[in-house]
Parts: structure tokens; C-alpha cells; sequence
């Protein structure tokens, strides 16, 4: 893939997660300012609601205290005429006359204003009555246009008698507020009754959460409120409550919501929990598919880094065989039967080689097709490390090197598979000479650890970043050397080591640091 498309697609992926982040970012903060709307909305609502009752209420008890007052008085009420409403309309042609009186009536009932407090009084209240008449004259004389002649009887007459429901309750209402604005606070509403007028009214409109509520007087705070009242600008909405003849209220309703984000927050909550997963969903995918593209990336330049390995480690081997050849093929040296066994014994060993290096790429492949087969049978683990000791003893030797061993398990035997656990020590045995720039020095440590056994082989070599101890076991992976460019391999021995020892129920891992050396572990359980 090419680096600068590989770039612009990560860029591009990354800018489109962002925005899907920014977008669900920008729609909750919508989203919950909106609920903040409609919560301001009803709440503004419940509390005109709650006002309005209040003053309702307070009305329809002065009412009733006035009627019940009237009722026990015993006094007849003194009548006085206000108003009388003559209205006649005379048809010429047909001679017909209508008459039209209405005339209003007041009584008054003497009730002394301290009946109700001793800051309120009063000449009296009043209630008012009409009397309306209706009468039709067919053909007959009138007097004068104004007045119908007394001894004249109508041909029609209608008399509808009734009270001014209007006057009255206006009069009412202007004498309730009078009255009541003269009263304390405490004597025109309660707490108890004031919170179940609020509670029943906020769970009307939906809003199921804590409240409290507080009365203030001209800006003072008064004794009707809440135990758990405080003033919270940004949760509490404020309301004129018993407002006089005039409008004009002293008093001041305030309701607060201590929980009201939390409340709000609870109305999104389950879509915004959809909305996280959906959202972590993607964000996992993305970093899956990310990792894979830069995982995909490196393996295919690690694999053709190998190929071009490969092929040049093949070259030298099939080079060194093909002048072996043609040497063997020279007159003079034919007759030599020294030289050509020497050069037959450089074919050998260059044909090994090239064999060895293909044996590990089968080997790998097979393993991670499940295709290998290892059958396990118990063996003493010495014996094994013996046996892969013997195996580099040539190489070792070459290099004037020494391993040193130290065995201090006292329990030895495991299920293991005798030719492939060889070769993973082996392989473990190779790398510590090759990576040795020096004289190798190598110890093998065994001990027991509860049911398991711990084989541990240190070495003197280079040592490895902390990035290459994470990797040094993955296919392919090869750490560079700086200027050691004696070292041969394809990265594919630990690959192998960690597939054959995890096929043992193993675990296996290196501690190393840099310029000192490097010490692999391997631990294998033992049979009970």
C-alpha cells in the first residue's frame, strides 16, 4: 500500500470518528438544553397553577365565611333602591307598545369588619338583585311617551326576579382582598398545604422530583417554606402570589429543584447509553481495523524483508556448491583426493544448511495449520538440555565458548515431546552463540516452582530493547544488529519455540537489557 494513501485513509478515518464523536457530543448537549426548556416550561406552569389556587382557595373561604356570617345573624337586611331603568318602544303602524323596567336593588348587611380581623372594617357587606319587567300593550292608549297609564293592564307581562351575580362578586372579591391583604402570611396559607398543592400539580405535569419551596416578602424570606430551601439561580423559578385590588403582590412564590440536572440526565439516560456503546462500538472497530492495516503494513514489509533473505542466503550456499563443483570437475584437483573430499564435505554442509532453513519454514507453516504432530510422553528434562547441549557443542566449541549448568530441580519428569522441546532449547542454544559478539558465556539454571519446572538459559550477548523483548517471539521479527552482520536467520526459531512450548501447556518469555545479555525462560509442568 502506498504510504501517502495509507496516511490520507488514517487521516480520513480519524477525522469522520471525531465528527461521530463531535455530532453525539453536540446532539446530547441539544438534547438536554431542550429538556431544560421543557422544564422550565412546566414548572412555570405548575407554579401560575399553584397561584391561581392559593387565591381561589383564600376566596372561596371568605366566601363562605361571609355567607355562613350572613346566615347567623338573624338581621333583616336593609333594601335600598340604586338603580330603575324605564324603556319603551311604540310600533305607529301596528299601534303596539313594549315597556321594558329594570330596577336594582342593594342589601345590606351589617357585619362589623372585626368580626375578621381587627386591621380590617367596614360599613357593611353588600349584595345586589334586579327585578326586570317586560310588558306588551296591543291597541291601547298610552298617557304620555314615558309613563303607561297605572290603570292600563298589558296583554303581555314577563317579571324575572334575580341576583347580580357579577356585582356581587366583585364587590366580593374587592372586599376579600382588602381583608386578606391585612393578614400575615402564615394565617393565609400553611406548608403542609402549600406542598401538597405543588406536589399534586408537579406530578400532574410530569415532573417527578425532589422539590422544595420557600415564600419570600418583599425580598425577605418568611415562614413559609421547606426545611430543605435554598436559593439556586439556576434551579429555582419565582412567582407573585395573593396579589391586591391594585396587581400588586408583596409576596413571592419560589420553588427550587436540588436534583434537576440529575432528573434531566435521567430522561436521556438510556439513549445515551445506546449511544456510548454504539459509539465505543465504533471507536473499537476503528482501532481494530487501524492496528490490522498497520499490523498488515509490517508484515508485509517484514515478509519482504525475508524474501529478499531468503534469497540471498540461498545464493550463497547454491554459489559456494556450484565453484565446489566446478573445482571437484578441475583436472589437477580430481586427482586430489584430500581436496575433494573437502570440498564434498563444503557441499554437505552448505546442502544441510539450505535444508535446515526450509525445515523451519515447514515447520511454522505446519504449526499453524494444526498440522504438525506432537505426541508427549514423560521424560526427565535434563536428559533433554544434555541432549541440545550436545547438539551446539560443535558450534560452541568453534567460538571458544562455555555453558555452566545448574540444576536444582529436584523433580525433573514431564510430558513432553523429546524431538521438538530439543529443538525449542536448541534454537534457544543457537541464538545466545550467534548474538554472542564476544567469547559466549552461557548458564542453564533448573528449579522447581510448585507443580512446575523453570528452565532459565542467560547469555552474555547483546541483549534486547524493551521493544524487541515484546516481539522477539513473533514470526519474521528480527531486531537489528548494528554492524554484526554475521548473524543469519529468518526471525522463524522463537516463532517456533512459543508455538511448541504453549503446545506443552507452557509459558515462555525473555528478561534482557541492552549490552547485557538475555535470559529466556521456560516453564513446563511436571507429572504428579
Amino acid at each position: 500500500m502506498n504510504k501517502l494513501f495509507f496516511r490520507i485513509l488514517v487521516l480520513l478515518m480519524s477525522l469522520s470518528l471525531i465528527g461521530i464523536i463531535l455530532v453525539q457530543v453536540y446532539w446530547f448537549n441539544s438534547s438536554f438544553e431542550n429538556n431544560d426548556e421543557q422544564f422550565k416550561y412546566h414548572v412555570t406552569q405548575v407554579i401560575g397553577n399553584v397561584s391561581d389556587k392559593l387565591e381561589q382557595q383564600e376566596e372561596y373561604s371568605f366566601y363562605d365565611k361571609i355567607n355562613h356570617i350572613k346566615d347567623s345573624t338573624g338581621k333583616i337586611p336593609q333594601k335600598e333602591d340604586l338603580l330603575e331603568i324605564l324603556f319603551v318602544q311604540r310600533n305607529t303602524k301596528t299601534n303596539k307598545t313594549i315597556v321594558y323596567k329594570n330596577s336594582i336593588t342593594s342589601e345590606k348587611y351589617d357585619i362589623n369588619g372585626s368580626v375578621f380581623n381587627k386591621k380590617f372594617s367596614s360599613d357593611g357587606f353588600k349584595s345586589f338583585s334586579s327585578k326586570r319587567l317586560t310588558e306588551v300593550y296591543n291597541n291601547n292608549s298610552i298617557i304620555d311617551n314615558s309613563v303607561l297609564n297605572q290603570s292600563t293592564i298589558p296583554d303581555k307581562k314577563i317579571e324575572i326576579d334575580g341576583n347580580l351575580d357579577i356585582l356581587n362578586k366583585a364587590q366580593l372579591q374587592i372586599s376579600y382582598k382588602d381583608y386578606a391583604s391585612a393578614l400575615p402570611i402564615d394565617e393565609r396559607i400553611t406548608k403542609e398545604k402549600l406542598r401538597s398543592i405543588l406536589k399534586k400539580e408537579l406530578e400532574e405535569h410530569g415532573v417527578k422530583t425532589k422539590f422544595e419551596f420557600g415564600i419570600y416578602s418583599n425580598g425577605s424570606p418568611t415562614k413559609i417554606k421547606s426545611e430543605g430551601f435554598h436559593f439556586d439561580k439556576d434551579a429555582t423559578y419565582n412567582i407573585p402570589v395573593f396579589a391586591d385590588n391594585e396587581g400588586n403582590s408583596k409576596y413571592e412564590l419560589s420553588v427550587t429543584f436540588p436534583n434537576k440536572k440529575k432528573f434531566l440526565l435521567s430522561q436521556l439516560v438510556s439513549i445515551t447509553i445506546l449511544s456510548i456503546i454504539f459509539t465505543l462500538i465504533i471507536i473499537i472497530a476503528y482501532t481494530s481495523a487501524l492496528n490490522q492495516l498497520i499490523r498488515q503494513k509490517q508484515i508485509s514489509e517484514i515478509k519482504t524483508d525475508f524474501i529478499n533473505n531468503m534469497t540471498h542466503e540461498f545464493k550463497t550456499p547454491i554459489a559456494t556448491i556450484n565453484l565446489a563443483l566446478d573445482a571437484i570437475r578441475n583436472p589437477k584437483i580430481i586427482e586430489d583426493k584430500e581436496k575433494v573430499y573437502r570440498y564434498l564435505q563444503m557441499i554437505r554442509d552448505e546442502n544441510k544448511r539450505m535444508h535446515a532453513q526450509v525445515e523451519n519454514v515447514l515447520r511454522i507453516s505446519k504449526l499453524e495449520k494444526k498440522e504438525l504432530d506432537i505426541s508427549k510422553e514423560p521424560t526427565v528434562i535434563h536428559d533433554i538440555i544434555e541432549d541440545a547441549i550436545e547438539h551446539v557443542n560443535l558450534i560452541l566449541e568453534d567460538k571458544q565458548g562455555t555453558i555452566v549448568k545448574h540444576y536444582d530441580a529436584a523433580r525433573t519428569t514431564c510430558l513432553v515431546n523429546e524431538v521438538h522441546f530439543t529443538n525449542v532449547l536448541v534454537n534457544i542454544l543457537e541464538n545466545a552463540i550467534k548474538y554472542s559478539p564476544n567469547v559466549p558465556e552461557i548458564e542453564v539454571f533448573t528449579e522447581n516452582i510448585k507443580d512446575m519446572i523453570l528452565i532459565k538459559i542467560k547469555d552474555n550477548g547483546l541483549g534486547m530493547s524493551k521493544v524487541a523483548q515484546k516481539r522477539v517471539f513473533e514470526k519474521f521479527y528480527r531486531e537489528h544488529t548494528g554492524d554484526l552482520h554475521n548473524v543469519k536467520g529468518h526471525g522463524l526459531g522463537l516463532a517456533y519455540v512459543k508455538r511448541i512450548v504453549e503446545d506443552h501447556n507452557g509459558q515462555v518469555y525473555v528478561e534482557s537489557e541492552k549490552g547485557k545479555g538475555s535470559t529466556f525462560i521456560i516453564k513446563i509442568p511436571l507429572i504428579n
